[in-house]
């Protein structure tokens, strides 16, 4: 979530406060470190219970954002709300004693996945891939205190994953700080190693100069088309989730990942595909998955949106952006489009949209408040989710529904969507204030 942030509030707004930045990731790995050997019954009571709290209100916040306009905001909301209201009740044991049930349910969410993160990991083996690995070994050992009620008991399992967050958050600010130190004006943050361990985003990109504020809202949209594996496949096998964010079986037994493209027009179009398309079978699917080298693939930039939809089909979901930096987008692009080679799971369509998309997005929210934009942004849930998403497909791979998903968060992030009942009460004020007027004497 901390390195989300700082991608779209920016090095810029941040880079001269990077001593306190630091000072912050010390205190908040203190915090931490002091939750977790429960240093003080005060301390663990007030930081747990602050965090319930917190959950209950962008729960309740996220339950009247549905339903103001439920047919607008979709299911994911209401999903979303209900979850962080139960979630918050439970860790503050309302209306009952559930300590024994958040420790299974923590435990249980802890091995699934760090298990599934060691069997991706294993499978993909795409660069660094021991890290991902490791981090579900530290999964599976938070799952067994959790399970265990020993050394850690049942009513301080909690607390003491708080704790842990707090310490690997607090990390991770620390070595922003510390790395914004040295970092030139007029280099991406992308560049920074904390960003760039899958090697996604390619050598630093410097623009031409330092940037001002890229708060800019364009009449030109920039579009993400993305082609879903179940909407793109003739006459699919229907299987739950699998067919949304890996993968679909059409109706001959072949294989359809979908595709994701990135359009600016009047000239940009970013779409990566492999020289020699080939239906892939289940079992040549499988060894394909592996990223690396002996995968890679010539590939090619398709030149348009209406030559890939005459070709094949319409894409199926569409987002699109009017706040975003046209020139950090064309600089990135000028530098990743001189290797055009594919991979199926370490350089393919989506990964090449997503690190454009986050090119494109970079500072984009900093309207020099740095420090109120940065902790109003960490209240919002939908900046959560993406950062939820976007550590889900650095353990695994950026997939068409994966990228479909982060899109929309960050649209709601950059553009929230201005309600019904908001526009029809500034209109009617707006009215009044006339009628005021016009009956006002000379």
């Amino acid at each position: 979530m901390i390195r989300l942030l700082m991608l779209l509030v920016g090095a810029r707004a941040l880079r001269r406060k990077w001593p306190v930045l630091t000072f912050l990731g010390f205190l908040w790995m203190a915090l931490g470190l002091a939750i977790m050997a429960d240093a003080s019954d005060g301390v663990t009571m007030v930081a747990t219970e602050a965090f319930a709290i917190l959950l209950l209100f962008e729960g309740f916040g996220a339950l009247a954002f549905y339903t103001l306009a439920p047919r607008r905001r979709g299911y994911t909301v209401l999903f979303k709300a209900v979850s962080l209201l139960i979630l918050g009740c439970m860790i503050l044991d309302f209306p009952f004693d559930v300590d024994v049930e958040n420790s299974l349910l923590f435990g249980i969410a802890f091995l699934i996945d760090g298990c599934a993160r060691i069997a991706t990991a294993a499978v993909l083996r795409f660069p660094k891939w021991q890290m991902i690995a490791a981090g579900g070994v530290l999964e599976i050992g938070l799952a067994t205190l959790a399970l265990s009620n020993w050394p850690v008991s049942h009513h301080q399992t909690v607390p003491f994953c708080i704790g842990v967050a707090l310490l690997l958050s607090g990390w991770t600010v620390l070595r922003l700080g510390l790395m914004l130190r040295r970092l030139p004006d007029n280099i991406p943050v992308l560049s920074l190693s904390l960003f760039e361990w899958r090697g996604w985003h390619g050598l630093p990109t410097p623009l031409p100069t330092a940037q001002p504020s890229a708060r800019v809202r364009h009449r030109t949209p920039l579009v993400m088309h993305v082609w879903t594996p179940v909407g793109s496949a003739e006459n699919p096998e229907r299987r739950l989730l699998i067919d949304r964010y890996v993968a679909a079986v059409d109706g001959r037994g072949m294989i359809s990942t979908g595709h994701a493209a990135l359009e600016l027009l009047p000239d940009l179009y970013i779409s990566h595909y492999p020289m020699v398309e080939t239906d892939h079978s289940p079992e040549a699917f499988v060894h394909s998955l592996r990223a690396t080298a002996e995968n890679d693939v010539a590939g090619k930039f398709q030149p348009s949106y209406a030559f890939e939809s005459a070709d094949w089909c319409p894409a199926d979901a569409n987002v699109e952006f009017h706040s975003y930096d046209a020139d950090r987008l064309r600089a990135h692009w000028t530098a990743y489009s001189r290797n055009s080679t594919y991979n199926l799971t370490n350089r393919n369509c989506s990964i090449t949209v997503a690190v454009a998309l986050e090119a494109a997005l970079e500072g984009i929210l900093d309207n020099g408040t740095a420090w109120r934009r940065f902790f109003t942004l960490m209240a919002n849930p939908d900046l959560w989710l993406a950062a939820l998403l976007r550590a889900r497909a650095e353990s695994m791979t950026w997939t068409p529904g994966l990228v479909l998903d982060y899109a929309r968060s960050l649209h709601a992030i950059i553009e929230p969507h201005r309600s019904a009942w908001r526009r029809r009460l500034q209109v009617m004020l707006r009215h009044h204030h006339r009628g005021g007027m016009a009956k006002r004497p000379a």
